[in-house]
């Protein structure tokens, strides 16, 4: 199973989600690792460059990949990954990531693979972040950060995938606002209205059950779709 996260905004909790999917589909017994190939806000530390995201990333794959095979274009400045780039005097291309994510591919079962802010991002003068999703050819899966606009934030970004041509596989609730008020009732609009299954919503302090409950349910919808449209996906140019 190989799919995209990406969330409503930044700051949303895709990482929160990714790294929990990951620790469940290990403890269902399957061989999941995850990658960001494009993260922002390095520390310099004793043992040199780090970056919190791609450290828990890491450690939810029990070390499986490297930090160099997690990320590919990482840059100290917590900024917009584009402008970023700019700064670093670098250009963000698609081919090294791509690489990167055929590799995961051919050594491990289940690849996600994070994007970086939300999803109308863009990475460079040439690239968004959907041109990305498409060049690797994979579903997505929206994390929903549940706070004050998050039902404009929801509907548009869900919009937004469908119109670059990308299937929407499911959304996953974020109850990263503990102080929301009618949070429930903003998760029923959401559901209403988006016609991808929600997959579950996970709490702030969240045990392995809930993830648990949210691999389980992303495996049957991955399912459903594999038998409705059998197409091979993934293959490398």
């Amino acid at each position: 199973m190989n799919l995209f996260v990406v969330g409503t905004d930044t700051g949303i909790g895709k990482t929160f989600i990714s790294a929990g999917l990951v620790r469940a589909l290990r403890m269902l017994g399957r061989d999941a690792v995850a990658l960001k190939p494009v993260a922002s806000g390095f520390d310099q530390g004793p043992a040199g460059r780090r970056n919190e995201d791609i450290e828990a990333l890491r450690a939810a794959a029990d070390g499986a990949l490297s930090a160099s095979q997690i990320n590919v274009y990482g840059f100290d400045q917590p900024i917009a990954p584009h402008r970023a780039a700019e700064l670093a005097g670098v250009e963000i291309e698609l081919e090294p990531i791509c690489q990167s994510f055929f590799a995961a591919v051919r050594a491990h079962q289940d690849v996600l693979v994070e994007g970086v802010g939300g999803f109308a991002v863009p990475l460079s003068s040439r690239w968004m972040l959907s041109d990305l999703v498409r060049a690797l050819d994979l579903p997505v899966l929206l994390v929903v950060g549940l706070r004050l606009g998050c039902i404009n934030h929801a509907l548009l970004s869900a919009q937004a995938v469908v119109a670059a041509g990308l299937s929407l596989t499911g959304w996953v609730a974020n109850a990263l606002d503990t102080g929301m008020e009618q949070q429930e009732a903003s998760v029923d609009a959401i559901a209403q209205r988006l016609a991808a299954p929600r997959l579950g919503t996970i709490s702030r302090n969240a045990p392995e059950q809930e993830f648990l409950r949210l691999a389980q349910s992303l495996l049957r919808a991955k399912d459903t779709a594999k038998r409705a449209d059998p197409t091979p996906q993934h293959r490398e140019p």
